[in-house]
């Protein structure tokens, strides 16, 4: 009866994980979207910012990026090909392994990271800060 419960209290634990991560996520994809941003796509920028050096020089290979935004590659190539196309990120070949891409953030990419991250910092302050 005993590991019943604890089992029980286990499963409601976990969908109550699934259920904050489903109401963030929306909450932060409608804060967002006014910036023509989903937030994926901030998730994306905000890796590529905070490896940024001074000159903005850092970039990552798709790999790198998708073990920390938890996207497949197929749907992180998508995502980065729209970045691409709306001049937020730039895609180049890796220098030592031509099979590899590496993505970085342009000068208008980090222009709007920087307007957007207080948005969505803000977000995750309000959604992620428990009030027990």
């Amino acid at each position: 009866m005993a590991a019943k419960k604890a089992e029980q209290a286990l499963v409601e634990e976990w969908r109550g994980i699934l259920a904050l991560h489903a109401r963030t996520q929306c909450e932060l994809d409608r804060a967002l979207v006014g910036h023509g941003l989903c937030a994926s796509d901030f998730e994306v920028l905000d890796v590529l910012a905070e490896g940024a050096a001074a000159d903005g020089g850092c970039a990552y290979r798709v790999q790198e990026i998708s073990d920390r935004v938890h996207l497949s590659q197929s749907a992180l190539s998508r995502l980065i090909g729209r970045l691409e196309k709306d001049g937020l990120v730039d895609r180049a070949m890796c220098a030592e392994d031509r099979r590899g891409v590496r993505v970085a953030l342009t000068g208008k990419g980090r222009a709007l990271h920087g307007e957007v991250r207080p948005v969505q910092r803000a977000v995750l302050a309000k959604m992620l800060t428990t009030t027990d």
